[in-house]
């Protein structure tokens, strides 16, 4: 390492015996809606097993918190232009130690900040939220975004969010965990979620690794997630494998169908009006353009095979609570007959029971 390089980075001996002892390695950020990367978060790595929790509570130990991320930060910053096109990329910066001058140093050496999302990573209680304030809008004014790393941790997450404003608001990780299996953990994704909205901030789920959690978090709307499942941490800025790809877009379309009619379409066979009818119910009778015009239906009491008009005929991108309610409202003879789902053209997909229907709408 040459000597210029050397004083150019900040100075972190004794706990570095050199500054390369620093190395970064990036996290896809993953925008769920089009299956793609739109960012990176960039992470420290250390020589050793310690991980980098473990570092950084040795460097404020020995007085060189401020030091040891302005190193990681500068190095950041350097990767900027090794960005992918579209791409952001994160730098971690603790709030209380925004402000110093081995910080300041380091955001310095890219005057640029277009690209770069700094985020707030510690949720210690900051004494000055009005000085923060201060500080953020300085970086937004040189281009950056500010990310707020852990929502719904705590109290003093939840103030600098209000005084801060950022535009990312990364969900804690701890409610991501399980979020698909425990119900608290996905209305406290939603609250988070609504709060984020109404400060004009995207929600990034973070430390998700499972595909149930991803489903979870489709359902729930969350925007951008990270974590495992979706793109382990590595030294360049790798692409989404398409196995990955494949898996988001079926969960983003599996939850665009959440509250329609689609997943309770029941299968049934077709029988030409006019023809004899078929042997055993249900089934539905369409005429020559395939349009349904009858039903073949078994009486629940005696278990007599009957015909019936097509009360009601939907699509499968109805909503499941318009549906049911138009299908209550209909005539007490025909309130509890099946439900006709057509495609776009008009075609037989299947029937909806209303009892399917109500159960549906029960829970959501």
């Amino acid at each position: 390492m040459s000597a210029t390089r050397a004083r150019s980075l900040p100075d972190c001996r004794p706990l570095l015996a050199d500054p390369d002892d620093l190395t970064l390695v990036f996290q896809p950020i993953v925008d769920l809606a089009a299956a793609r990367i739109v960012g990176y978060e960039a992470l420290s790595r250390f020589p050793g097993t310690a991980g980098p929790d473990v570092w950084f509570a040795a460097a404020a130990d020995c007085g060189l918190a401020a030091e040891l991320e302005a190193l990681a930060v500068t190095k950041a910053l350097a990767a900027v232009p090794l960005l992918p096109d579209d791409t952001f990329l994160a730098v971690n910066v603790s709030p209380h130690l925004l402000g110093s001058a081995p910080l300041q140093d380091a955001l310095a050496t890219r005057p640029d900040l277009h690209r770069v999302a700094v985020e707030l990573t510690e949720h210690a209680p900051v004494d000055d939220l009005d000085t923060l304030r201060r500080q953020t809008d300085a970086l937004r004014a040189r281009g950056a975004l500010v990310a707020l790393d852990d929502a719904g941790s705590g109290y003093s997450g939840l103030q600098q969010m209000a005084v801060v404003r950022p535009q990312v608001v990364k969900l804690d990780r701890a409610l991501v965990t399980d979020v698909d299996s425990d119900p608290v953990r996905a209305a406290l994704t939603e609250m988070v979620g609504e709060f984020a909205g109404r400060i004009d901030a995207w929600l990034l789920a973070e430390g998700v690794e499972t595909a149930a959690e991803l489903a979870a978090l489709t359902r729930l709307g969350v925007p951008l997630a990270q974590g495992w499942l979706l793109g382990r941490p590595a030294p360049g800025f790798a692409a989404l494998t398409p196995e990955v790809t494949a898996l988001v877009r079926t969960h983003v379309a599996r939850a665009e169908l959440t509250g329609t009619v689609a997943a309770l379409v029941r299968p049934v066979r077709q029988s030409d009006f006019g023809e004899p009818l078929p042997g055993v119910p249900p089934a539905v009778l369409v005429a020559d353009q395939g349009e349904p015009v009858g039903l073949w239906l078994s009486c629940p009491r005696t278990a007599e095979p009957y015909t019936a008009p097509v009360s009601l005929r939907v699509q499968a991108t109805d909503d499941v609570t318009d549906v049911l309610q138009r299908a209550l409202l209909r005539s007490p003879a025909h309130r509890f007959d099946p439900v006709v789902c057509t495609d776009p053209t008009g075609a037989v997909v299947g029937l909806l029971r209303v009892e399917d229907l109500a159960n549906a709408a029960a829970g959501r």
